[in-house]
């Protein structure tokens, strides 16, 4: 097991064209019905709902783009959804509905702008109809039907949209078949629903009606069809909820609501609702009625007994269930209004005031007691009730003429007339020690000084009996509290906050509350906070990877810090104190290393300190070499040299070489995927490895069909460098002949360039963004396929053209597949083919050419022809025969006037000789041949 001993074959080739930008395009699999073009700028792929959707983005350029999935729903309105995917292969199981749209895929290397491509998903589906029946009149008697004129309506949910047919037993009803019968679909429905009008109910028109819902068996998906009866019981529901309304309950009793039919045909289907969209987890529904144990205040509302056959509309009918409950128990002290005093005094008038929440409120009562005894309303102890409009829940002790005999403890007792819930006492101490509150901070308690992460406790000391309730607040911004409200309240003045952050700094008002207390003008204070933290510091943490003999600077700058005086930094390697000073009037400090050694990589520090910390930055010093970045866009990594093994060509570039020492080799390591074992070797390097240098290395002797993992890893004098991994996977041709083929429809016009050397550019082009002002009775008006809106290439020969002036088109390098991985003693053939169009009583002349690396001496065309060639486009084939990487270059030749536009298009290369050449003149090379 494993794979067998290696013989490798090694070339480096060095080419500009290496480092390219992203392209990209979507293919598919999965359980696709359809995909169709559309208009050459969207594909829609069609599925079935509950299928397997799966759409691969294959990219190209180096270094090897990143890829992102997203998608859009269907409507403008909804956004990009946050679960993208970032592998190539978008894999959807079971798909549904909603999760049809346009799906994008981007992919970006950092050269040039990001390329996307998108597919529309339309998600095919058929659910089951539903008929629902109405008549034209109220719904009032029984037999309502008889006599009447009755409307079936069919409707089903679908994409693409739904056809309907409506049946009568077995015969086909149609528009005009029957004169008291009429089909129409509501203009507001847009073909949503088909509706079938029984004009003055007859006795035939008693039947089972059919409704068919048809898609028209798209994405293999049948009809669906419902089936009504109609007689002249037909009627629509009618209910009765055996229970009262409201329904008045203490916590913690079952409930149960009855809700019976008294009418309908077909039976209606009984169902419960609440006001809270949902019924309560524990709730038990039994036919018509729902069971609520043990309930809560939480669960009290609307709820509702809905009754539905599809005939006419539901009924529906309601009752409120009431929770009885009382909570939130406060008093306050009012003193005499009459006076421009907060104090109780003698021979005034003061008002205790007492308040609950209470459910329902009608049941609430009130009663007083002084000192434990009952009182009732007299002329000088008045007790009220306050309208429950102005403050519910409310009731009012008025003393009138204060006397040292009314000097004493009231209480308040609240209760439900319902019983069952526990009463609240409230007891107020009125004597001659009841003062107003006073708040006052205590020495030393502001400005409180303390650092982050601290647990600190904010003072506020209230007098006064009683003692109010303290509300807390930021006092100098509108911010939340630590807790996230707005407003925190305290019984004993002080706010407690752990785990402080800086973000808490600032001023803290305190402030008497009219609740538990005097119902006069509040009383404050603030409290100031200072919170310290350690310096933030950047960068945390920085990598910094250099060779033997350069300088390495470190900058540690302060971002922010409390207090930000007296900061004072040291610079360590590893334990070893390097640096050590203050900051002046800068915010940053800085070590050079002026040439590193050996002694010199590792980990440095740079400890900036305050009364609170220390931030650190930590600088890793390296001369580790960078990762590899492999090369997927090889043209023909894969070829069969045996029948049990195969070959491939391992290419890549070396990311930022020249950052670190020389790189003098690469360990290559390669296993079969799903074994432990490594086979490793170490591939030597001659010179210095250049940015964008692409480097080659063929792998022989592959078993057939095994996946590789293959791990490369740069060597300087550092040592082992990072690693890049990749996966090599054998796949056998579709037939035996590798293809290029570019139909110029992408921006990147398959990593084609213009020659720098020549005297105008070719022009990408389509015939639908033509302009209208260019030169007739030349160029072509569509491209190759016959499309408008497709794009080919061509040379403009308008002014300021001159005749002669030439224009090159010059594809990306090829490299020669030999037959045996030693030599090339036989070259290999090619077809080179494309498609022309030479129309015009101007035209000049288009030359294919074969540029082989490293020849100087420019060859004679491959091809070439001459003059007006009709208005329709041509093919042209050449078989040729490189030993060595190569390229194809295509030049037009400006002819003797403005009508001479030269195009071409889907442009091919494939391996092997050119088949079926017609005979023909008119070229120079008797290896090609022109197809009319």
């Amino acid at each position: 097991s494993g794979p067998r001993p290696h013989r490798y074959w090694i070339v480096c080739i060095i080419t500009r064209s290496s480092r390219a930008p992203p392209t990209v395009r979507i293919v598919h699999s999965g359980h696709a019905c359809n995909v169709e073009e559309e208009r050459h700028t969207e594909r829609v792929y069609t599925i079935r709902e509950g299928e397997t959707l799966e759409l691969t983005c294959l990219v190209t350029g180096h270094p090897r783009p990143q890829i992102r999935w997203t998608k859009t729903a269907g409507s403008v309105s909804d956004r990009f959804q946050d679960s993208s995917v970032f592998n190539e292969t978008l894999h959807i199981s079971k798909i549904q509905r909603h999760q049809g749209g346009r799906y994008y895929c981007k992919a970006e290397n950092g050269l040039g702008s990001p390329a996307i491509k998108s597919i529309r998903v339309d998600v095919y589906y058929l659910d089951d109809p539903l008929v629902t029946v109405h008549q034209s009149v109220g719904e009032a008697k029984e037999q309502f039907y008889y006599e009447r004129t009755v409307f079936l309506r069919c409707v089903a949910n679908s994409n693409p949209p739904v056809r309907y047919s409506w049946h009568r037993g077995r015969d086909v009803l149609s528009q005009g078949s029957d004169k008291g019968v009429e089909i129409y679909e509501p203009f507001f429905t847009q073909g949503e629903t088909k509706i079938l009008k029984l004009k003055n109910l007859r006795p035939q028109d008693y039947a089972n009606y059919s409704c068919i819902a048809s898609v028209r068996n798209v994405c293999g998906i049948s009809d669906r069809n419902i089936v009504f009866k109609l007689t002249n019981k037909t009627a629509s529901p009618s209910i009765k909820l055996l229970v009262e309304d409201p329904i008045v309950v203490n916590p913690g009793q079952t409930v149960s609501l009855v809700c019976i039919t008294t009418g309908g045909e077909p039976n209606p289907t009984l169902s419960w609702v609440s006001s809270s969209d949902s019924l309560p987890e524990k709730s038990v529904v039994k036919g018509g009625t729902l069971t609520l144990p043990a309930i809560t205040s939480d669960e009290a509302g609307v709820y509702s007994c809905v009754a539905s056959n599809n005939v006419g509309n539901p009924a529906k009918k309601s009752t409120t269930i009431v929770v009885r409950a009382l909570k939130k128990g406060r008093f306050w002290i009012t003193p005499d209004p009459y006076h421009n005093d907060d104090n109780i005094q003698i021979g005034r008038e003061v008002k205790i005031s007492c308040q609950v929440e209470a459910t329902p409120p009608e049941e609430l009562t009130f009663g007083w007691l002084k000192n434990g005894r009952a009182m009732r309303s007299s002329e000088r102890m008045v007790i009220t009730q306050t309208d429950p409009d102005i403050s519910p829940g409310t009731t009012n002790l008025d003393i009138i003429d204060l006397k040292f005999t009314d000097f004493g403890t009231y209480t308040c007792v609240a209760a439900l007339k319902g019983g069952g819930i526990p009463e609240i006492s409230i007891d107020v101490n009125i004597s001659s020690t009841t003062v107003p509150p006073n708040l006052t901070v205590p020495r030393g308690k502001s400005p409180l000084v303390v650092r982050e992460g601290d647990t600190v406790e904010l003072e506020c000391l209230v007098s006064g009996k009683p003692k109010p309730i303290i509300l807390w607040s930021r006092a100098d911004k509108e911010a939340p509290m630590p807790d996230g409200s707005l407003q925190a309240e305290s019984y004993d003045g002080v706010l407690r906050i752990v785990n402080v952050s800086r973000e808490m700094t600032g001023s803290y008002r305190c402030q008497t509350s009219q609740f538990n207390g005097f119902n006069v003008k509040p009383r404050e204070a603030v409290v100031e906070l200072i919170v310290q933290y350690p310096p933030s510091v950047e960068p945390v943490l920085l990598e910094m990877r250099q060779g033997l003999g350069r300088p390495v600077a470190m900058n540690c700058r302060v971002l922010r810090a409390h207090p930000s005086r007296v900061l004072r930094y040291e610079w360590r390697l590893g334990n070893r104190l390097l640096h050590a000073g203050h900051f002046d009037q800068s915010d940053e400090t800085e070590y050079t290393v002026k040439s590193l050694n050996r002694e010199g990589w590792g980990e440095y520090t740079c400890d900036v300190n305050n009364e609170a910390g220390a931030g650190r930055c930590t600088f890793l010093v390296t001369g580790k070499a960078y990762p590899p970045e492999f090369y997927y866009d090889t043209y023909s990594p894969l070829w069969q040299n045996r029948p049990t093994v195969y070959g491939f060509k391992l290419q890549w570039t070396q990311m930022n070489p020249n950052t670190v020492d020389r790189i003098v080799a690469y360990r290559l390591g390669i296993r079969q995927t799903g074994l432990q074992r490594w086979w490793e070797q170490e591939i030597p390097v001659d010179g210095t490895i250049t940015k964008g240098e692409l480097n080659t290395h063929n792998l022989t002797e592959l078993i057939k069909p095994a996946a590789y993992e293959v791990r490369l890893t740069p060597i300087t004098r550092f040592g082992e460098g990072d690693s890049t991994i990749r996966i090599i996977t054998y796949s056998a041709p579709v037939n035996p002949h590798l293809k290029f083929h570019c139909s110029f429809e992408e921006e990147p016009i398959c990593m084609f360039t213009q020659d720098k050397n020549d005297d105008f550019d070719w022009t990408r082009h389509s015939a639908a963004t033509r302009d209208t002002k260019y030169t007739p009775n030349t160029g072509p008006s569509d491209d190759r396929s016959g499309s408008k809106q497709g794009f080919y290439m061509y040379i403009e020969t308008s002014r300021p053209r001159k005749e002669g002036e030439v224009a090159r088109l010059v594809s990306p390098f090829f490299n020669v597949v030999p037959k045996n991985p030693y030599g090339i003693a036989n070259p290999p053939a090619y077809c080179f083919s494309f498609f022309f169009h030479m129309y015009g009583k101007h035209i000049g002349t288009l030359n294919a050419f074969l540029r082989q690396k490293g020849q100087t001496a420019a060859e004679g065309p491959a091809w070439s022809l001459s003059g007006n060639q009709g208005d329709r486009w041509k093919q042209a084939k050449v078989s040729i025969h490189p030993t060595t990487s190569f390229q194809v270059v295509l030049e037009g030749i400006r002819g003797p006037g403005i009508e001479g536009d030269i195009a071409i298009d889907d442009v091919t290369l494939e391996e092997g000789e050119c088949r079926d050449l017609p005979p023909i003149s008119k070229h120079k090379n008797t290896a090609g041949g022109v197809y009319p």
